[in-house]
């Protein structure tokens, strides 16, 4: 992933959230990967529901510590209801809050080629 601009820039790792405590530690070691490989930039993890913080605060939260861009990455294999009617309807009223900001919104992760071919490529490892 490449960062543009010259301010800070913010990436939100959004998924749905769970009550499980347990759910969020992939997320968390994702967080911690991109932060090694992207040390300038700001990462936090939102959720849409039942764990926080929302996405709204999140990022709030970005830009009240200089974010001048924020890189959304849905954390959904597939773009369902919640990428096609929440997550537009949530971007949309993050750029009227936050005008001054540039809100990029990545495809779901199950979008990414190289990544459904890593993971193709460890269900047949697994097979063996």
């Amino acid at each position: 992933m490449s960062f543009r601009g010259t301010g800070v820039t913010g990436v939100v790792l959004f998924a749905h959230g769970s009550r499980d405590a347990e759910w969020s530690a992939p997320f968390e070691r994702l967080a911690r990967a991109l932060r090694e490989r992207h040390p300038a930039a700001r990462v936090v993890i939102a959720y849409l529901e039942i764990q926080s913080p929302t996405l709204d605060d999140a990022v709030a939260a970005l830009v009240a510590e200089g974010a001048t861009e924020v890189v959304v990455a849905p954390l959904f294999i597939a773009p369902g209801g919640h990428v096609r009617r929440d997550l537009p309807r949530l971007a949309a009223g993050l750029r009227v809050r936050h005008p001054g900001v540039t809100l990029r919104v990545l495809a779901t992760i199950g979008e990414s080629e190289p990544l459904l071919e890593a993971i193709a490529s460890w269900i047949a490892g697994e097979m063996r």
